[in-house]
Formats: structure tokens, sequence, C-alpha cells
């Protein structure tokens, strides 16, 4: 899993849904699209796309600072719904603004996906504001609670006075944005919408441990203000400050936490108690929830990209859980283990002191995973050349979550660098219990967050040229999980990797975990199943360790349709991957077939085929 963190930006400008109509495409990917010349239309559509996505990034000083920049520096986005009503009306006013001063006809191929993923993403933007009551705005997975101490901490880089003060009029902005986004959240709980018990949990635990020490209660030092101090001490040894200007410094961030910051998150937790005496006793997904049909299947839509209905995608998971049970049997025999798969299950879930299987619950099996996670990644890079003719530029490296975030079982994500590398992407791992990351899964989770999944393609889709910058920095989640899942079965066709056949078993594992999410997902959500029949189907097709497998539940239950995207995503490209082997045969070039899929950043299903499909053409032509 991957985040773009500016949450509430992007939950507007890249939402992402349906299959709306488009105008047909020629054959050739960098070819106008009629006889006559297009290089006038297609740079001034480019550069109107970058004038407009410069006044799009004006609504998230968060986005900005992702992208390695410096203006508005001091300031957060506006979360409330007023702010949202505005980017909305942006975006409409710019879909009309492009269709009235420029002739889709007379543009390339790329300036034509480049058109039809602007107006996408506002055709999917204003159908998501249908549903903004329908969502959880705080959550054990997602929510402010997490992203602003970590992106405070991790992503406001330091490097002179200015920095830290603008550092400081965050913390406070931070307690303006949290009251924003309480009150989002009251408006929901008054529609009707009704967290599950462990969710509120999560969210109540999660804030405490925001500001559970100094400065805001006896004890240790808090992560923010321990980053603080260290902050402010870098500066004093840089010598660009002096020692009473530290003081005074320091003396500001305190008043910022104590007044602004740490009031938001006690009023976030009142209110996640306050809400504990409406939690049904038996979690379920989105049947209990106000119009939860129709929220639903937007949701699908928005995460797939498809058409795809709740039932044929249920449909599509059984029988890919069907498809790799029998893969997973002939690896079991291999393995020389006497038990049917289900035995086999139980006894790598139940090996938690074998070191064949698990590292130990200690620090030094923790930084045994970050080293040898590192090394997996390292071993894969010598092979990309031979699939990748375009490979990224920024580095990768492997980190622990941060202890005020980090949840028993949570699943790894990566957060992406900056376009100009001056930051690396960094894939994050929960360590907090060994026992939930065994050994058998390492493999296929570097390869998905890291390379070639998530970074390979995130990186490129920001290391591009002669692009416009929308396009570079897009997201739909049906493509950029699609590929992470085709990177773990890519790897497997690399030579050195899952050479173990715990290693295999686990590739195929990882990739079960995504068609069992096809099941449980719409089972949850549209079939009415709960918590614990979603678990113990789970359970009963895969060896993932239980912990793991109640966090992944729960996640299901609070972000529906998300986890569908992997494996609807992963079936396309390999679905277009096939279908350009066979029509191309002989010429058919892995390393160039990459490029279609990675060099236009990404795009909703219909558009990638669409792509491949040109690709095809010009190498025939």
């Amino acid at each position: 899993m991957f985040r773009y963190l500016s949450f509430s930006f992007l939950l507007l400008m890249l939402a992402s849904c349906g299959e709306p109509a488009t105008p047909a495409a020629p054959s050739a990917p960098d070819t106008p699209a009629a006889s006559v010349p297009a290089a006038s239309e297609t740079d001034r559509i480019n550069a109107w796309f970058d004038e407009k996505y410069e006044e799009r990034l004006q609504f998230s000083p968060i986005s900005m600072t992702f992208q390695g920049r410096k203006d508005r520096y001091d300031e957060l986005d506006d979360y409330s719904l007023e702010a949202q009503d505005a980017q909305l009306a942006w975006m409409r006013a710019s879909v009309e603004e492009m269709e009235s001063l420029f002739d889709y006809d007379q543009l390339t191929q790329e300036a034509q996906t480049s058109w039809d993923i602007w107006k996408y993403q506002y055709e999917q933007a204003a159908r998501a504001a249908e549903f903004r009551l329908n969502g959880f705005v705080f959550d054990q997975m997602n929510g402010s609670q997490g992203f602003l101490p970590t992106f405070l901490i991790s992503f406001h880089n330091i490097e002179d006075v200015n920095d830290y003060e603008a550092f400081n009029s965050r913390i406070a902005e931070a307690g303006r944005a949290l009251n924003q986004l309480i009150e989002r959240a009251v408006a929901s709980a008054e529609y009707g919408v009704v967290l599950p018990g462990f969710a509120l949990e999560g969210v109540i635990e999660q804030s405490q441990s925001v500001i559970d020490g100094a400065p805001f209660t006896d004890g240790d030092d808090t992560a923010i203000w321990s980053h603080a101090k260290s902050q402010i001490e870098a500066l004093v040894d840089s010598a660009q400050l002096e020692r009473p200007g530290a003081e005074q410094l320091l003396q500001a961030t305190q008043t910022a936490l104590v007044q602004d910051f740490a009031p938001a998150f006690q009023r976030l937790i009142d209110w996640a108690e306050s809400e504990m005496d409406k939690v049904p006793e038996v979690s379920t997904g989105l049947v209990s929830q106000p119009d939860g049909a129709a929220y639903y299947e937007y949701r699908l839509a928005n995460q797939t990209t498809t058409n795809l209905t709740a039932d044929e995608i249920h449909d599509i998971g059984l029988a890919e859980v069907a498809r790799l049970r029998a893969e997973m049997e002939a690896v079991k025999d291999s393995t020389g283990f006497e038990g049917d798969l289900q035995d086999f299950f139980v006894m790598l879930r139940e090996s938690r002191d074998d070191e064949r299987f698990y590292y130990p619950n200690t620090d030094e099996g923790r930084q045994g995973y970050i080293d040898d996670a590192t090394a997996a990644i390292e071993n894969i890079k010598s092979l990309l050349p031979d699939y990748f003719a375009t490979l990224p530029k920024a580095d990768l490296v492997v980190r622990r979550v941060e202890a005020f975030r980090e949840r028993d079982g949570g699943a790894q994500h990566y957060y992406s660098g900056t376009p100009d590398g001056s930051r690396p992407g960094i894939y994050y791992a929960h360590l907090s219990d060994m026992t939930a990351m065994p050994k058998s899964e390492l493999e296929v989770i570097a390869y998905h967050e890291g390379l070639p999944g998530h970074h390979m393609q995130i990186s490129i889709a920001q290391e591009l040229e002669n692009m416009p910058r929308f396009r570079t920095q897009a997201g739909f989640t049906v493509y950029s999980e699609g590929w992470g899942l085709y990177s773990e079965y890519l790897a497997s066709e690399m030579p050195g990797t899952y050479q173990d056949p715990y290693s295999k078993f686990g590739q195929l594992t990882s990739e079960m975990w995504r068609a069992i999410r096809l099941v449980v997902d719409t089972g949850l959500h549209a079939k009415g199943w709960t918590e614990q029949e979603a678990i113990d189907y789970f359970a009963a097709n895969s060896s993932v360790p239980l912990t793991a497998i109640t966090s992944e539940v729960q996640r299901y239950i609070v972000m529906p349709g998300q986890a569908t995207s992997y494996k609807i995503g992963m079936i396309k490209i390999l679905e277009l991957r096939e279908h350009a082997r066979e029509q191309l045969g002989d010429a058919f070039d892995i390393r160039a077939f990459h490029d279609t899929i990675l060099l236009g950043g990404a795009m909703p299903l219909h558009l990638l085929e669409r792509r491949v499909n040109q690709w095809i053409a010009q190498v025939k032509g």
C-alpha cells in the first residue's frame, strides 16, 4: 500500500471512479490525432495544464511540501467543507475553460490523454462530493491523528531558522486543521455514520500517544517535542542560532504545542470516547450505514476505475482463490510437509519461535528485518535493466513506522520522495509485533513497496519530463496498487528471486491475500458478512498470522472498496501484457511494454488499455 499524503487535497483532486465515455483514440501514442499539424495546439494546452496545476496546488500547502517546495511553508490545508466546495467549483471552471479554449481533435494522443485525465478527475471529485458525509474522517488506519505528527516530523524539512519558524506556525495550524476535521466527523455522525469500536479505540490510542509525555504531561519527551529539540540543536551546531535565540524558538514551540496542538488532540479523544456508546455489538460493512449500497457502488468504481459490480468482483475473487490454492498445494508438497494445506497454514502461523520463519520479537529482530528487506531491494536492482528501459533516479530507504502510529500487524506502506530526489522514497514497516511479520513474506513485500513496485512507479512518474506536471503527480489506486501486485509476480520471473520454497509460498500468499480481498471486501459491504466471518474466510485460505488478518479485515471495514483495487489492477496489466505479446510476437519487448505502462504516469484502466493499444499499433506501423 502506498500513500499520497495530502489526503484532503487528493480526496478531491485525485478522486477516480466510473468509466466515462471518451473520444475515440487514434493509433499511435505520439502522433497527432488528425493529419493536420498539432504541435501548436498541444504546446498551448500543455502550458495551460501547468498554469492550472500551479493554481490547483495553491489549495494545498501540504502537497507543495511533499513535492519539495517551500511555498506557503508555514501553512497547512484548509479542511473545511467551504474549502472543498471552492476547490470543486475551481475544478469545474477549469474543465469548462479547457473545453472552450482547445480543440481535442487537434491534440497529440498524449495530450488527449492529459485532457481525458484532467476532466476525469473533476468528474470523479464531483461524484465524491455527493458522499462526503458517508466516509470515516478518522479511523485506526487513516486520519490526521497520525498524519499531522508524521508530516511535521518526517516531511517538514528544517534547514534554517525560517524553516523552524514555519514549523512552529504549522504546529499551531495543526490545531486548526484537526478541529476542522473534527467538525466534519461530527457532521458525519449526525448523518448516521457509526464507527466500529476498534476504529474509535485506534483513534483514541494513537491520539493519546501523540500527547502523552513532555511537554504536555510528566514523562519522557513525546516524538514531536524530541524532534523539535533535535532540530534546535542542529541549528545551534551549524551556527545558525545562538543559544538565547534557540531557547526563545523552543519556547515558542512549547507554547504552540500546549495552546493549539494538544487541545485539538484532546478534543478528538473526547469526541471518539463520546461515540463509543453507539458502537454496534457486531462489526460489519456498509450494509449498516446510511445509503450504504449506493456509497459502496461509488467506492468500487472509484477504486477500480471500472463498472464491475460487487457480485462480479466477488466471483473473480472466488476463482482466483481456487487457482492460487492449487499453486500453494504444489509448493507445500515441494517442502516435504505431511498434511493438507490447512495444516501447512497452521504450522507456519504457529511457528513463531522458529527462526526459520520469524524474526525474534526484539530490537535485534526488528533491525534484522530492516537489513534483510534492504538487501532484497539491493539485490533486485541489478536485475532491473533487463526488464526496464527507464529506471528511477530517486533513492529508497526502509524504515520502521514511528511509535505514535505503529500498530501490531499493520500493513507496510510507501511514502513517495520528492520529484528532485532530495528526499528519498520511504518503505515503512510496522515492527511492534514481529510475530506478525513472517520471513516468508519479507521478499515479496519489499518488491511491492520498493522495487520494482511503488518506488519505481511513483518515482518514474515524478521524474517525467515533457509531461504536464499534474500527470507526474496523478494518483489512481487501481493503477498504483495493480502495479505493486504485478511487480510481485514480475519478480518471480526474474532469476535469483523466491529461491527458498517458503519465500515462493510467501509470494503466493501475498497474491492470495489480494484475491481474498475481492471476496471479503464485497462480502462485508455488499453481502452482510460480519467481521468474524471475514476473518474466518481469510484464515481458511491463507497462512497470514491471525494478528495481521484481524488488522486487515478491520482495514477493509473502514476503507470500503480500496482492497479490491490490487487484484483488479494486476489482472488488467497482465491481460494487456499478454495481448501485446500475442499481437507483436517476436517484436514484443518487455522493456518497451513497461515503459508504455509507466511513462504516462498513473491513469484509469480504460485509458491505460488505450495507451497500450496505441503502442502496439505504433510498433506494428
